[in-house]
C-alpha cells in the first residue's frame, strides 16, 4: 500500500510541475517560476514594489487584494530609482551601491557580470545610462498618450519596456536582463494594474537622434479580467491584443518622447501609441560604454564622459585659479621684501616753494581742448581763450615756517592757483614755473605736498582714528612698523585736538557724526600723517563758525612754526576775520585773475596800496575786509608783486643736474603739442605726490588688504545696505547695478590723486565687497525662493545649474552697469543707457520674438545680448529634466514635450547649456577688462 501512495504522490508532483502556469513569460522552475525583472510570486503575477533590479526574486512585492491583481499606486521607490515598478536607475551611485550590496557577501552565489572575478567585484565601476540608447539591457518607463485611448480608458496608462541588446554585458545576466540578446519585453499598466505584456526578439538598434528598435516575432498576452481585457465596462481589447504579431518598432528621441508601433496598433491609433515623459535607466559597467563609444579609458574611471564644453570651462576656471594663486604668492613676496628694507622714518617740513609767471586759461569751447588757448610767448600773455590766471606779475616765494594767505573775491582764481601749486591735473592750459627748495636753496625734485580740498571727502563709516590709520597704512612705506604708524596717528590726533572724537564715526548728512570743523581737521590729518613737506589748503575755514575756524587756523600755525620741522603753509581764505588774518605771515591778493599784492601780511598791504593812491585802511577795520573791497573794484591799480619778500631773487638754485628753472620737475611749462600727447599716457598722480621711481608707497597686495578692510568695516557697520538688498531681492527679484560707483567716485578721485593706491587694487576690492554681499547673495536668495515655489525640476543638479547661470548673469550685468557708472559722470545718462540696454536684450533674447523672425541684417545682434544665453541655458536646464506640457485641445487631453516647444517658439538649442556658460564667462571677463580700462584712463581727477 505504501509504494502505491508514493507513486501517486510522485505523479501528482509531476503533474503540478508540468501544469505550472507562469505569467509575464516567466519560466517554470520546480514548483514556482523564474520571473523577469520587476516581477515575483509563484506565477510571476506580482509587481516588485521597491528594492533594486539586482535583488531579483528577493525584492519586496506589491500584494494583491482579494481577487484583484497587485497595484503599484502605493509603491515608493528607493533613493536613486524611479519609473513604474522602480526598475529605472537614476544615479550611478544607486547602481554601484546595489551592485556592491549583492556581491558584498561570500555566500552570494549570483553570477557576476561578464569578465568580473568574484573577489574583485568591489573594483567594478558601475554607472547609470540615462539616455535612450542601450548598451547592455536598459529599462524605460513612459506615459501612454493617445486621445482615442484616453476617451475609452480615462485613467493613467503607463508602458514599461526592457530592451536587452547584449545580455552578457548586463551586470547580472538573467537578473538585470531578460531573454536573449536582441530582445524586447513590455508591460502596459493602467491605474497601477498590469493589463497585458508583450515580447519580441531579433531586435536591432539604430542610432539617429535617439534610438530606434526594430524587432520581429511579436507576441502579446492580455490578462483576463483586467480593464483592457473584459473586466471593465468599456471596450474589451483581449482578442485584439492576443493577436498582435509580426514586427514591432520602438522609436525614441532625445526629448524623452517615444512611439510604440505595430501594424494593428497603427490601424487602431494613428501613428501608434505615443509615449511621453519617458525615463531611461540602465545599470551598466563603464567599460561597456567606453568600448561602444570608442573611448580609451581605464576601468578605474567613474561617471559619464565630459563634453568638450565642460572640459574647456574647467580649463578656464583652473587657469584663473592658478593665476590667482601665482599672483598671491608674488604679492606676498613683494610685501615681504618691502617690509625688510629697513625700519624707515618719516620727516616733514623744511621745504619752501617759489613760482614765477604762473598762468592758466581754458578754451572758450570745451571740445577744442588746450588747442583752443593761444599763448603769446614773447609777451607772456594769453591772446585767446578764457583766462583764469594772468601770468604777468605772478611771482612769489614761501619759506619753511611761513604761512601764506591767498585772498580775493569769488572767481578771482584762488582755487585754481592753489591747485596748480599742489600739482593737480588741469583740463586747461597752464604756463609758468613752480619750484620747491630746501633750506639751502637746493631744488627738491619730488616733494611731498599735502593738499586739503575745500570739500571734505571722507569715508563716512570710519572713525577719525581709522581714517588716519587708513592714510598711514597706504601712504607710509611698508618698512615702517605697524606700531610706529599707530603712534604717529595718535600724535597727529593729539596735535589736531581730535582725541575726544578719535573713535567716533565721521558720518555724513544722513548719519550724524563729528562736526564740520572736526571733519576739516580729519582731512588735514590724513595729509599730515603721511609726512608733508608743504601743506596747501583750499578754503580750510569756509563753512565753519568762528570758533572752529580759529581751531583749524591754530593747528596750521603750529604746523608751520614747529621748531623741529617748520613747514610752508599755503591756504586760500574766503573772508577771514581779523584774528584769523593776523595769523598769516604773508598775503597774496587776487582780483579777476591778476595779482594785486604779494608780500608780508598784517598792516603792510595798507602801506603798499597807499603808495598807489588809495586811502589807508581805517583804524580798527579788518584789513582782510579792506583788501577784499579793493580786489572787488581794483580800478587802475596795476598788476604788481607788492613788497618783494626778502632774498626772493638771491636764493641759490642748485640741483643735482645743475639745471636752474624750467627744466626742473617742479616747473610748470607751456604745454606744447608733444607734451599734450605725453600727458595722455602719464599717471594722474601729481608730480609732487609721486614717490621715487613713480611707484606707490605700498605694494599691490597691501593696498588690496587695506582697501578690503575698509570695505568690510563699511559693510559691517552699514547693515541697512546689505539687508535692503536682500529684502528687495526676496520681494521683487534681482536688481543689478545700482551705480554704487557714483556714490564713492569722489572719495576714489581724492585718494587716487594723492597716491593712496592703484586703481586696480581699488577696483578689485569694490568688485569683491560689492558683488558678493550686495549682488550674488541676494540673487541666490531670490532664486532659491523662486525655484522651489514655482515647481521647477526638483533635483539638486538642475537647481545648482539654474543658480550658476543666474549668478553669472548677475555678475555680467553688475560689471556692465559699473562700467556705465565709470564712463559717465552724469548718473542719469548711465541709468538711461542701462534701461535701453535692457530693452535691447529683451528684444534679442528670443523670449518675445523668435530669433529666426528677426531680419538677417539685424539678427547678429543676438550674439551681443547676455540675456539670450541666460534664457537659453535656463530653458535647456529645465527641459532637459523631462518637462512636459499638458493641456486640453477641444476636450481631448494632450501632452507635448517642452523641448519641442522650446525649439519651435524660441529657437533655443537643446544642447547649448555649456556653450552658454562659457559665453557668459566671456562676457564677465570682457566687462572686467573694460571696467579696468575705464577706471585707469577715465576715472581720474581733472580740475
Amino acid at each position: 500500500m505504501l509504494p502505491l501512495v508514493g507513486l501517486l504522490v510522485s505523479l501528482l508532483s509531476a503533474w503540478t510541475v508540468v501544469g505550472q502556469s507562469c505569467q509575464n513569460y516567466g519560466t517554470p522552475n520546480g514548483t514556482s517560476c523564474s520571473c523577469p525583472p520587476g516581477f515575483g510570486g509563484t506565477s510571476c503575477d506580482l509587481f516588485a514594489c521597491g528594492g533594486t533590479l539586482f535583488e531579483g526574486s528577493s525584492r519586496t512585492l506589491a500584494k494583491a487584494s482579494g481577487s484583484q491583481r497587485s497595484n503599484l499606486t502605493s509603491c515608493a521607490c528607493d533613493d536613486g530609482w524611479g519609473g513604474t515598478g522602480c526598475n529605472v536607475c537614476q544615479t550611478a551611485k544607486a547602481c554601484q551601491t546595489a551592485f556592491n550590496n549583492v556581491h558584498g557577501s561570500s555566500s552570494n552565489t549570483s553570477t557576476p557580470g561578464v569578465g568580473i572575478i568574484p573577489d574583485q567585484v568591489q573594483n567594478v565601476t558601475m554607472t547609470c545610462n540615462a539616455q535612450s540608447r542601450v548598451y547592455a539591457a536598459g529599462e524605460m518607463s513612459c506615459n501612454v498618450l493617445n486621445p482615442t485611448l484616453q476617451s475609452v480608458f480615462p485613467l493613467k496608462s503607463e508602458l514599461n519596456i526592457l530592451r536587452t541588446l547584449n545580455a552578457s554585458l548586463s551586470p547580472i545576466p538573467g537578473t538585470t536582463s531578460f531573454g536573449s540578446s536582441g530582445s524586447a519585453y513590455a508591460q502596459l499598466i493602467y491605474d497601477g494594474v498590469e493589463q497585458f505584456y508583450c515580447t519580441a526578439d531579433k531586435c536591432v538598434q539604430e542610432l539617429t537622434q535617439g534610438s530606434d528598435w526594430t524587432c520581429q516575432d511579436l507576441q502579446c498576452t492580455c490578462i483576463n479580467g483586467t480593464e483592457f481585457c473584459g473586466g471593465g465596462t468599456f471596450l474589451n481589447l483581449q482578442e485584439t491584443i492576443n493577436n498582435l504579431s509580426g514586427s514591432l518598432e520602438i522609436s525614441c528621441s532625445d526629448s524623452n518622447s517615444c512611439s510604440f508601433k505595430q501594424q494593428i496598433i497603427n490601424s487602431l491609433f494613428t501613428g501608434g501609441l505615443s509615449l511621453t515623459g519617458c525615463t531611461f535607466g540602465e545599470c551598466v559597467q563603464q567599460f561597456a560604454i567606453d568600448e561602444a563609444t570608442g573611448v580609451n579609458r581605464n576601468d578605474t574611471s567613474s561617471g559619464s564622459e565630459l563634453s568638450g564644453g565642460v572640459i574647456a570651462g574647467l580649463v578656464v576656471v583652473g587657469v584663473l585659479v592658478a593665476a590667482a594663486l601665482v599672483l598671491l604668492v608674488v604679492g606676498k613676496l613683494l610685501q615681504y621684501r618691502a617690509a625688510k628694507r629697513g625700519p624707515g622714518s618719516v620727516q616733514r617740513g623744511g621745504v619752501g616753494v617759489r613760482w614765477e609767471g604762473v598762468g592758466y586759461a581754458i578754451p572758450r569751447e570745451s571740445y577744442l581742448g588746450n588747442r583752443g588757448v593761444i599763448m603769446d610767448a614773447e609777451k607772456g600773455t594769453f591772446t585767446d581763450g578764457k583766462v583764469i590766471l594772468e601770468p604777468t606779475g605772478s611771482r612769489g616765494v614761501v619759506r619753511p615756517g611761513e604761512m601764506l594767505a591767498i585772498l580775493g573775491p569769488s572767481g578771482a582764481g584762488k582755487t585754481t592757483f592753489v591747485e596748480i601749486l599742489a600739482g593737480k591735473r588741469k583740463i586747461g592750459k597752464t604756463v609758468g614755473k613752480v619750484e620747491f627748495f630746501d633750506r639751502n636753496g637746493n631744488i627738491i625734485r619730488k616733494p611731498r605736498i599735502g593738499f586739503v580740498d575745500q570739500t571734505d571727502i571722507l569715508p563716512t563709516n570710519l572713525t577719525s582714528r581709522e581714517a588716519l590709520m587708513f592714510a598711514a597704512n597706504l601712504r607710509l612705506p611698508e618698512s615702517i612698523s605697524h606700531a610706529s604708524k599707530v603712534e604717529r596717528v595718535s600724535r597727529v590726533l593729539m596735535q589736531l585736538g581730535l582725541e575726544h572724537v578719535a573713535d567716533t564715526r565721521i558720518g555724513n548728512g544722513e548719519r550724524r557724526g563729528i562736526s564740520g570743523g572736526e571733519m576739516r581737521r580729519v582731512s588735514l590729518g590724513c595729509e599730515l600723517v603721511a609726512g608733508c613737506d608743504v601743506v596747501v589748503l583750499d578754503e580750510p575755514t569756509s563753512g565753519l563758525d568762528s570758533v572752529s575756524a580759529a581751531k583749524v587756523t591754530s593747528v596750521l600755525h603750529s604746523i608751520a612754526t614747529d621748531s623741529e620741522s617748520p613747514t610752508a603753509v599755503i591756504a586760500s581764505i574766503h573772508q577771514p576775520n581779523s584774528k584769523l588774518y593776523m595769523t598769516f605771515s604773508n598775503v597774496l591778493l587776487f582780483s579777476q585773475g591778476r595779482v594785486l599784492y604779494m608780500g608780508p601780511g598784517g598792516l603792510a598791504p595798507s602801506s603798499h596800496f597807499v603808495s598807489h593812491g588809495l586811502e589807508r585802511c581805517p583804524e580798527g577795520y579788518n584789513v582782510a575786509d579792506w583788501l577784499l573791497e579793493i580786489a572787488s573794484d581794483p580800478k587802475d591799480i596795476p598788476t604788481a608783486t607788492g613788497i618783494a619778500p626778502r632774498n626772493t631773487d638771491g636764493l641759490r638754485r642748485r640741483s643735482g643736474s645743475g639745471e636752474e628753472s624750467g627744466s626742473s620737475s617742479g616747473g610748470i611749462r607751456e604745454n606744447s603739442e608733444e607734451q599734450l600727447v605725453d600727458e595722455k599716457h602719464e599717471d594722474d598722480i601729481p608730480h609732487a605726490q609721486r614717490l621715487p621711481g613713480g611707484s606707490y608707497a605700498t605694494t599691490f597686495l597691501t593696498q588690496f588688504e587695506v582697501l578690503a578692510g575698509r570695505e568690510w568695516k563699511t559693510l559691517k557697520r552699514d547693515k541697512t545696505l546689505f539687508l535692503t538688498h536682500v529684502a528687495i531681492s526676496c520681494v521683487l527679484g534681482v536688481f543689478v547695478g545700482k551705480y554704487v560707483s557714483r556714490r564713492i567716485r569722489p572719495l576714489f578721485l581724492r585718494e587716487r590723486a594723492v597716491g593712496y593706491y592703484s586703481p586696480t587694487a581699488w577696483l578689485l576690492s569694490r568688485i569683491v565687497f560689492d558683488m558678493i554681499p550686495l549682488r550674488i547673495i541676494p540673487t541666490i536668495i531670490v532664486s532659491t525662493i523662486t525655484y522651489w515655489m514655482t515647481g521647477l525640476a526638483p533635483t539638486a543638479a538642475n537647481y545648482f545649474k539654474f543658480l550658476f547661470i543666474l549668478v553669472l548673469y548677475t555678475m555680467a550685468m553688475t560689471l556692465f552697469n559699473f562700467l556705465l557708472g565709470c564712463l559717465f559722470r552724469n548718473g542719469g545718462i548711465a541709468i538711461l543707457l542701462s534701461a535701453l540696454t535692457a530693452l535691447y536684450q529683451q528684444t534679442y533674447a528670443g523670449f518675445f520674438v523668435h530669433l529666426n523672425s528677426i531680419p538677417p541684417v539685424l539678427r547678429w545682434l543676438q550674439w551681443l545680448a547676455p540675456l539670450k544665453y541666460t534664457l537659453e541655458a535656463l530653458s535647456v536646464n529645465e527641459v532637459g529634466s523631462g518637462l512636459m506640457i499638458k493641456d486640453t485641445l477641444q476636450g481631448v487631453p494632450i501632452s507635448v514635450s517642452a523641448s519641442l516647444i522650446m525649439n519651435l517658439l524660441f529657437g533655443f538649442g537643446s544642447n547649448n547649456y555649456y556653450r552658454d556658460v562659457l559665453v557668459l564667462f566671456a562676457f564677465v571677463a570682457g566687462f572686467v577688462l573694460m571696467v579696468l580700462f575705464a577706471v585707469w584712463f577715465k576715472v581720474r581727477e581733472r580740475r
